[in-house]
This record gives structure tokens, C-alpha cells and sequence, in this order.
């Protein structure tokens, strides 16, 4: 089954029209985006566009062939005046299958909101699964179980959450070529929408691109262990979540704990809270090293820096002469051993750390020594990690790829 991407942006295109954001401002020309069309062994089109027969004659592809054109979006959208020769458009209701002339055969995937997704599988036997912009198949999978799609196209980026609930159900596998669609200008192009599409185990492609389904390709593969550095506020909690989040079942280890009677800080954790998906599970501890042990699904570790404070408190190594004794010692071999655990987990990790010593030097012994013990940390760690970030200002710049 050949598949030809029309267009891989969201309705109104990239760059939308009249925006000024510096992502529509970059998205020029092989970087623009056409509104999302995919037309299929050139018999069946999935979405009508502007442009759609000239979009095909740029790929080398005519429109002349297509016996059905088919709607995903919530709505029909501006009206699209029919090109001569091409099938009225319509829809295929919710969990029924339709017969194409072409030996294709469709069944309508519901979601969970409005649109339409489309399963195909092709006269070769090659299958393909198209997602709506906003759309994620509704229930625990919405497909039909079997084995996994040679090719899915979806809102990877608008809907992370969506590829977590194929990947759950066994309808995304590791062979699955995952190509990200209806990109929006919220991700700038170039280096940074690979670095996010990757993350997910995805991929990005221009508008014109063809692909055959089941044909070997090299699929993106997360790294198993990274680390994300940065500063207080600098986005780095939200960058080490968002590169989990089209992951079924990820658990969250909470090292900060509990703060009775502080409300600001319990605000605080109710935030992080909220915005992680509803499938993940939280476990607030500062025993890493079993779950580093462990097999399963991916693991985040929020933060290194908080656990490091709770390995001060049980080793004394506030204390001056605690420190001399032997916290020092104390404290050292623990920071080992989790390091060593970093090194052999056979699950996906991702931790994230405060990154020091480019601000004030602490006027107090203990806080300098926190300073100092945190920066032997991260640079234990970071040597143990395949990839590691720096986040500045929301901007996530790769160290060690």
C-alpha cells in the first residue's frame, strides 16, 4: 500500500494566514505545510484540500484515479470547490466498514471527539490507521484488535496521549512506522520537531512525501536514559513529561514529598498533578533504586535535586562535623549507587535535576556544600545517560545526543 502525503499540517496551513509567530515566520518554503490529505494507492483520498489536484501533480501523483473521497475533520470546514472527475466527498459512519472499487477496505474508527478516523487495510494486506486533527480513538483502543498497523498517522503532537492508548492496546508496535500529522505552528520546524516527534517514537515528513506501508525504514527509538537539566522555572519538569506522554503507564516518582501546612508548595504538586495523563501512576519516594531496578513501563524521576536533599538529611551531611566523621562518605556512596542503578535499568528513565553553580555562591557552608554535591550528581549522571538536556527558558538545548 502506497501512501502520498498531500499535506501533513493542521486545517489552516503552516504558516497560518496573517500569523506573525516566529514558527510561522520560519515555515517557509519546504518547511510549509499544507493542509493534511493522503492519498492512497492513488485510488482512495483521505480529506479534501485546497489545492489537492495541484499538491498531487508536485508529489507526481493525478487525482484521476481516485474512486472515493473520504472526511475525518469535526466539521466539513470551508467549502472546497470539487475538482472535475473526483467523487462527492462523504463519511463512513462510526464502526462501519466501507468497500472501495480499488480492493481497499474502511472502517470508521470513533473517537474521542468529534471527526472520524479511518482504518485501512489495502488489497496487499498492508494496514493503515489516519486520525483527525485533536482525535484519539475512543474507549481503552477503538481498533480491531488485530496485529499492529503497518503505518499510523496522527496528531502525535496535539495528542500524545493517543499514541499512548495504541501503543497500550498493541496496535502500535515497535515496527509501526508513526508519522506525525495537522502540525500546528506550536512546534517550531526544523531540528526541534524532529527532536519532540522522535521523543514519541515518531516521525515527521514534508508535504509530498510517499510511503509504503511494511517497507523497513529506521523507526525513531527513545533514548533509555535521559536527563533534563535547568534551572527554577526553566521548563524542565514540563519537557521531561512531555517526552513520556505517548506512553502507556508511566510512573511518576515524586521525590519532593509531602509539606504539611504549606499550602504554596501543596499547589504547587496539585499543578504537576493535573497535567500529567490520567494513566500515569505517581509514587512519592526517595527509594530509586528498586524502582531503577525493576522492569516496566518508563519511569520519570522529578527530581535529583530533592532526592539529593533527603540523602543530606539521613546522612547529617548538613552538619559540619557529621560531614568530617564520615557523612561525607555516607553521602558519596549513596550518590554512587544510584548512579550504578542509572546505569543498569532496562527501563525507560528520565530524570530531571536542577542545574547549579551559575547564580549567587551560597554565604553558608551547607548550602555551598549542596551546591557542590548536586553538581557531582548530575555529572555521575549525565555520564550514565544516553541523552541529556538543558532547558533554558523553555528552549531545550541538547547537550549529549
Amino acid at each position: 500500500m502506497e501512501l502520498t502525503l498531500l499535506g501533513t499540517g493542521t486545517p489552516e496551513g503552516l504558516p497560518r494566514p496573517g500569523c506573525p509567530c516566529a514558527a510561522c515566520a520560519l515555515s517557509v518554503g519546504p518547511r510549509s505545510r499544507a493542509a493534511t490529505a493522503v492519498l492512497v494507492d492513488g485510488a482512495l483520498l483521505l480529506d479534501l484540500t485546497p489545492g489537492a489536484v495541484l499538491a498531487g501533480a508536485r508529489a507526481g501523483h493525478s487525482l484521476a484515479g481516485v474512486r472515493q473521497v473520504l472526511l475525518t475533520h469535526p466539521h466539513d470546514g470551508p467549502p472546497v470547490e470539487l475538482p472535475p472527475g473526483l467523487p462527492s466527498a462523504g463519511r463512513v459512519p462510526d464502526g462501519r466498514e466501507l468497500a472501495v472499487i480499488s480492493g481497499h477496505r474502511v472502517r470508521a474508527v470513533p473517537m474521542d471527539a468529534p471527526g472520524t478516523g479511518y482504518e485501512v487495510t489495502g488489497p496487499d494486506g498492508g494496514r493503515l490507521l489516519y486520525l483527525p486533527p485533536g482525535g484519539a480513538p475512543a474507549g481503552t483502543n477503538g481498533t480491531t484488535g488485530q496485529r499492529p498497523y503497518d503505518v499510523v498517522l496522527a496528531d502525535v503532537l496535539g495528542r500524545p496521549e493517543a499514541l499512548a492508548r495504541l501503543r497500550a492496546s498493541g496496535a502500535v508496535g515497535p515496527a509501526t512506522d508513526v508519522i506525525a500529522v495537522h502540525l500546528d505552528h506550536d512546534t517550531p520546524p526544523g531540528r526541534e520537531l524532529e527532536r519532540r516527534c522522535a521523543a514519541a517514537g515518531a516521525r515527521a515528513v514534508a508535504d509530498g512525501t510517499t510511503v509504503i506501508a511494511g517497507e523497513y525504514h529506521a523507526v525513531p527509538v527513545p533514548p533509555r536514559r535521559t536527563l533534563v537539566l535547568g534551572g527554577a522555572r526553566s521548563g524542565k519538569s514540563f519537557e521531561a513529561e512531555r517526552r513520556l506522554e505517548a506512553f502507556p503507564g508511566v510512573v511518576y516518582a515524586a521525590t519532593g514529598g509531602t509539606r504539611d501546612g504549606d499550602a504554596e508548595w501543596a499547589h504547587r504538586v496539585g499543578l504537576h498533578r493535573e497535567r500529567r495523563p490520567a494513566t500515569w501512576r505517581t509514587v512519592e519516594t526517595c527509594d530509586l533504586v528498586p524502582l531503577l531496578a525493576e522492569t516496566g513501563p518508563p519511569l520519570l524521576v522529578d527530581c535529583l535535586a530533592l532526592w539529593l536533599t533527603d540523602a543530606m538529611d539521613r546522612a547529617g551531611a548538613w552538619d559540619d562535623e557529621v560531614w568530617a566523621r564520615g557523612g561525607h562518605q555516607q553521602l558519596h556512596d549513596r550518590s554512587a549507587e544510584l548512579a550504578r542503578a542509572v546505569r543498569t535499568a532496562r527501563r525507560p528513565v528520565v530524570l530531571v535535576s536542577n542545574e547549579v553553580g551559575s547564580g549567587i555562591v551560597p554565604a553558608a557552608a551547607s548550602g555551598r556544600r549542596f551546591r557542590d554535591e548536586l553538581g557531582r550528581l548530575n555529572t555521575a549522571v549525565a555520564a550514565e545517560c544516553e541523552h541529556v538536556l538543558l532547558v533554558v527558558a523553555g528552549q531545550a538545548l541538547v547537550l549529549k545526543d
